[in-house]
């Protein structure tokens, strides 16, 4: 485009210059002649400053255009010259050789006017050339410029564009980023303003309720240290000396001439620490160790689940002979009975006595109480003796569903604050230890209730119960469900294989 626009600049200039052409200074049949052919009038002529004369006939009258037709579109009118008739004789009129032969421009007689030729019009147009191919190598130039810089420019557009399409879909993400965390802001906000005007308030009312609490607690410290001090100025004695000798348990220690019947300090397990229990020496051969004992009411045996895992009580007790000969009431603790049944095969033992001072016994040759883990679950087997299997079989005068609910075998170890037995585990209205006074090996609930309350004189009744419910030491196949025991302990210790063993178990039993 830029270069037809040159083309046409370039011949609308050489158009020009022809258009100059177009109009004579002379009217037609003036002669053209060179300044020395003019009249001798006095004054110099050029060929186209001369004039004829006016002597009101022979009137110079400048020829009127005519219009050959054409458009005009933007162009100047092209006209041809109309001869004006000559008023005077034509004469005759000599022909000269036009100078054509190495020059541009001629005289033409017959036109009147200066012509120009082709010479001049190639040299005009060379001229434009020159000045025109200048003018568009330089637009050249610069069209390819722009070209590299429009190029360089869309690319950059395209880079920009897909920039902003990267950076539109991270700003969507991000928005929705920041309106989540927004949102969790202020629930955040809501949660500790509610903190802090509603939950703050009563913690530090409570927390200073506590601080004052323990500040009584230490004031009673202090008095309990002062106390101390009374009793340390004074040197300390020892109510039970421990035996030197010691073992693995009961009957390890009578192995090794252990005889009398006392405190003794065992370790069945040389990665704890040893522990103190009372070893019966004397019945059916010795080497007992006494798990259980109930005998005067002094302990409270209703206690908690972890009270009943690290046992409690009183051991043994000095009356006079200077060691601890005498046990008190306790019981050892389900670990430390778990862990004695697991060192070998274990016989279990148990030893009653009524108010009336009759004995009665219940001999087990299988013994086995698993750990915490199984909530010390009980396996017996092989009785004999003379109060009845209740254990393994239940009660004796009930029959059907009721006795089997009074069996022991196989059954979890329960609390008042740990329900595992039998009865609609979960509701806490129906828990047998509740009820029955202490913890044990309860069904739905028992036939034998060693743990139970301590009720003096023997026979009690449902209006002397807590719940109304045989919650005293019963053995139900020896005295029933509403007498309470005056005696009963549980002893173990590793099995015996001899069948004369069993025989003087019995003996030892009948004889007491």
């Amino acid at each position: 485009m830029k270069l037809t626009l040159v083309l046409l600049f370039c011949i609308s200039a050489v158009q020009a210059r022809m258009d100059e052409y177009d109009y004579d200074e002379f009217p037609s049949g003036q002669p053209e002649t060179p300044d020395a052919a003019l009249p001798n009038t006095g004054i110099a002529h050029t060929p186209r400053g001369y004039r004829p004369d006016t002597d009101g006939v022979n009137t110079y009258r400048r020829p009127q255009p005519v219009y050959t037709g054409g458009s005009t579109g933007g162009r100047r009118m092209r006209y041809r010259i109309q001869p004006t008739p000559s008023t005077q004789r034509s004469s005759s009129v000599v022909e000269t050789e036009q100078p054509e032969a190495g020059g541009c421009k001629h005289l033409s007689v017959a036109k009147g006017v200066l012509c120009p030729t082709g010479c001049e019009l190639r040299t005009s147009l060379l001229k434009e050339e020159k000045y025109t191919k200048s003018t568009i190598d330089d637009l050249t130039l610069r069209v390819s410029n722009l070209t590299r810089s429009t190029n360089t420019i869309h690319v950059y557009i395209e880079n920009l564009d897909h920039e902003m399409r990267r950076r539109q879909t991270q700003y969507t993400g991000n928005n929705q980023i920041v309106s989540s965390y927004n949102a969790e802001l202020e629930d955040r906000f809501a949660l500790i303003k509610d903190k802090v005007e509603t939950t703050l308030p009563s913690s530090i009312r409570m927390m200073r309720s506590v601080v004052q609490s323990l500040k009584a607690k230490l004031e009673n410290l202090r008095k309990a240290v002062l106390t101390q001090r009374e009793f340390c100025k004074r040197p300390c004695t020892v109510t039970c000396n421990i035996p030197v000798i010691t073992g693995k348990e009961c009957n390890d220690i009578y192995e090794k001439g252990g005889r009398v019947s006392q405190m003794y300090l065992i370790n069945p397990d040389s990665f704890k620490a040893p522990y103190k229990v009372y070893c019966d020496m004397t019945t059916a051969e010795g080497g007992w160790a006494l798990i259980q004992n109930r005998q005067d009411g002094t302990v409270d045996f209703g206690r908690s689940w972890d009270a009943y895992k690290n046992g409690f009580g009183n051991i043994a007790f000095d009356i006079g002979k200077g060691f601890c000969d005498t046990p008190g009431e306790y019981w050892l603790g389900n670990d430390r009975i778990s862990q004695l049944t697991k060192l070998k095969p274990t016989e279990l033992f148990f030893e009653m006595q009524d108010w009336e001072n009759e004995q009665l016994t219940a001999h087990y040759t299988k013994f086995r109480v698993q750990n915490e883990i199984n909530n010390y679950r009980l396996f017996i087997d092989g009785y004999s003796g003379t109060a009845g299997n209740a254990l393994m079989e239940g009660a004796k005068m009930l029959f059907g569903v009721n006795k089997t609910m009074t069996i022991h075998q196989n059954m979890m170890f329960s609390t008042y604050n740990r329900d595992n037995d039998a009865w609609e585990p979960g509701n806490p209205a129906k828990q047998c230890a509740r009820e029955d006074g202490g913890g044990w090996w309860y069904n739905r609930c028992h036939s034998a209730n060693p743990n139970g309350r301590y009720y003096w004189g023997g026979q009690y009744t449902k209006e002397m119960a807590k719940h109304g419910t045989d919650d005293g030491i019963v053995w139900m196949d020896a005295r029933g469900s509403w007498y309470s025991m005056k005696k009963m302990s549980m002893k173990v210790r590793p099995q015996f294989s001899s069948s004369g063993t069993q025989q003087q178990i019995v003996q030892t039993s009948l004889e007491h």
